[in-house]
């Protein structure tokens, strides 16, 4: 049975539209998918021409209002902007909520800027639909070499998850001040190690912390031993940052 998908964002005229067409187009013989917004306009012209010059259907795309599918069953609701996040969570229970937070094209209403958000979404639903297909396929996850070290391409990711490995587990808060960056990069950034099977989360009070997945194979963990005691100094300066926090939230280890 077909897994069911809404991508929710606020004007549902660009980001989920984009979202929606993207996993029809890479994935629709596994997933249905839709999308809507909260307070939706209509399809972005630019949306639909870089979406037709990377040869994605655009056929039947149109906004839908958020309120006229919250009753429907959907077991993935991912939200791509932080107002959408808040609003969703109350109303499309029981779906797997998954926040993701994109740039919001629009304004620019630059070609460039539009084509690249596609870029970055079709790299998301390339790991959200891999980390899908290993985990209704087999019990154990599959790690692949290449889509781990894709996901660790990055010297932001892998600053995150060696710091998550040494302090356990860490909020974004926490990760923002550590990283002296902001809460949409580092949340985008989290998205990608999570769908990528490297990371797990778990909300206490108010805050989602996250940590190394349970099922990490010892390859992989061997990677990230050494990798930290070769390098001492890879994450040196963000321990000092967390370390400095005046107000740093108490985590709870269970």
């Amino acid at each position: 049975m077909k897994r069911r998908v809404l991508f929710v964002c606020t004007a549902n005229s660009a980001r989920s539209q984009m979202a929606e067409a993207l996993l029809r187009n890479m994935a629709g013989d596994r997933f249905e998918v839709a999308s809507a917004g909260t307070e939706p306009t209509e399809p972005h012209p630019m949306a639909l021409q870089v979406l037709s010059e990377a040869g994605i259907p655009v056929e039947g795309l149109r906004s839908k209002q958020l309120e006229d599918l919250k009753n429907e069953h959907w077991d993935y609701v991912i939200t791509l902007c932080e107002k959408a996040a808040n609003e969703c969570g109350t109303v499309c229970q029981p779906a797997q909520q998954i926040a993701w937070d994109f740039r919001d094209p629009v304004p620019t209403n630059r070609h460039a800027t539009f084509a690249l958000t596609l870029k970055e979404l079709k790299e998301r639903i390339g790991l959200f639909t891999l980390v899908h297909q290993k985990k209704t396929g087999m019990k154990a996850l599959n790690y692949n070499p290449v889509d781990v070290f894709r996901a660790l391409g990055d010297e932001i990711r892998l600053a995150m998850l060696m710091l998550i490995r040494d302090q356990k587990k860490l909020c974004v808060y926490e990760l923002t001040t550590a990283l002296d960056s902001s809460q949409p990069k580092v949340s985008r950034h989290l998205a990608i190690l999570k769908a990528a099977g490297l990371l797990e989360t778990e909300r206490q009070g108010q805050w989602v912390y996250y940590y190394l997945h349970p099922q990490l194979p010892q390859w992989l963990m061997r990677v990230l031993d050494e990798t930290s005691d070769s390098h001492t100094k890879l994450i040196e300066d963000e321990k000092k940052r967390l370390k400095a926090m005046p107000d740093r939230p108490v985590v709870r280890f269970l």
